[in-house]
């Protein structure tokens, strides 16, 4: 009897672990766009591995659940099916793309599970729900900003390459809108998403005839046009969007990524003054990762950390519902030089943006 009631005292004076805190993903871990994916799955794991290593989330530890969806938008939607219906995700995180943000809505509000961090600036994902939360600002934000790079417009032609889809054509209004300030109509020259640059895209920017050339496409056909561009010996001025991937697309530019400028989300990850930039490098380097930390990842990194500070606001016995109260009623919050701000009718709440140019070596330069 006494070593029974020993036992008992002895579980009773133990810590009560919590289930594991399930955040679910889809993202492209393979394909033409992999980098990109597992740098925003890895920037995410960096910074759950050190929230796990403090003891986790009011004594629960948080599992990330990615699951493959090859940049298809069919994947995506099935795989968001699985995350919410099978593994009773928490919430979800870090989306490639709008166009693979999308087809995830209907479970997203079926489910009403928070939806955190796509990594897309398009206005249609700010369209869809009451659960979706962004921390980058807009697409129109980083136009401003690249536009106010540039300096004066003066008789400048812009050219701009985007997806011929909803939400690529919807790119280039958004370009077009913020141009119409300085009485410039740019030109548009679409391409097919998860297709290599054709002979007649390439032609259609030359004929073009631009001062500027604004990519909005990712990184893979950005550094094909880029290339191809500069092999036919036209010097145009290139710009980026950050959907691109800055670091993604300068390795893949290589040599050719001289002169090609992009705006950026979030400070560089060279940046170490800036406390949260410090701690996901440091987040990085614990977790085993051999190579320099990515702009992508850095921004998964400080998306993830807002994601947990909701999570400690929420209190104990985390659900979905409780998590989308604490993240609407976040307000303000500093993440350590990088701020956000949520209220319950704004969940949109990243506003940063920089311009950096892009190094040959695969890195970039602010």
């Amino acid at each position: 009897m006494r070593i029974l009631l020993s036992t008992l005292l002895l579980l009773a004076a133990a810590p009560a672990w919590a289930a594991d805190i399930v955040v679910g993903q889809s993202a492209p871990l393979t394909g033409g766009n992999a980098e990109l994916g597992n740098d925003i799955r890895n920037g995410a794991l960096a910074y759950f591995k050190k929230v796990n290593d403090a003891g986790g989330v009011h004594q629960a530890k948080l599992k990330l659940v990615t699951l493959d969806d090859r940049n298809d938008t069919k994947l995506a939607a099935e795989n968001t099916q699985k995350l919410v219906a099978e593994e009773n995700v928490v919430a979800l995180f870090g989306y490639a793309s709008s166009t693979l943000s999308i087809p995830a809505m209907p479970a997203v509000a079926e489910g009403k599970v928070p939806f955190f961090a796509p990594f897309t600036g398009a206005d249609t994902i700010r369209k869809q729900n009451e659960y979706v939360y962004t921390v980058r600002s807009t697409y129109a934000d980083e136009i401003e900003k690249i536009i106010n790079f540039w300096g004066n417009l003066g008789s400048t032609r812009v050219t701009v390459l985007h997806y011929d889809d909803p939400v690529g054509k919807q790119n280039f209004e958004t370009v077009a809108q913020v141009l119409q300030k300085f009485n410039r109509q740019p030109v548009s020259v679409a391409i097919k998403r998860n297709a290599d640059i054709s002979d007649a895209n390439v032609k259609a920017v030359i004929a073009s005839d631009p001062n500027v050339l604004v990519i909005t496409t990712l990184y893979a056909p950005a550094a094909q046009m880029i290339k191809r561009l500069k092999a036919a010996n036209k010097a145009y001025m290139v710009t980026s969007l950050s959907f691109a991937g800055a670091t993604q697309l300068a390795k893949a530019l290589g040599p050719a990524a001289t002169g090609v400028s992009m705006s950026i989300t979030v400070p560089t990850p060279r940046s170490h003054s800036v406390p949260v930039v410090k701690e996901c490098g440091d987040a990085w380097t614990a977790a085993g990762q051999a190579d320099s930390m990515s702009v992508t990842a850095l921004e998964s990194c400080i998306a993830a950390k807002v994601l947990v500070e909701g999570m400690k606001r929420a209190g104990p016995g985390l659900t979905r519902a409780s998590l989308h109260r604490s993240l609407s009623a976040l307000g303000r919050y500093d993440a350590g030089g990088y701020v956000v701000d949520f209220k319950p009718n704004f969940r949109h709440g990243g506003s940063y943006v920089s311009m950096v140019l892009l190094k040959p070596n695969g890195e970039v330069k602010d």
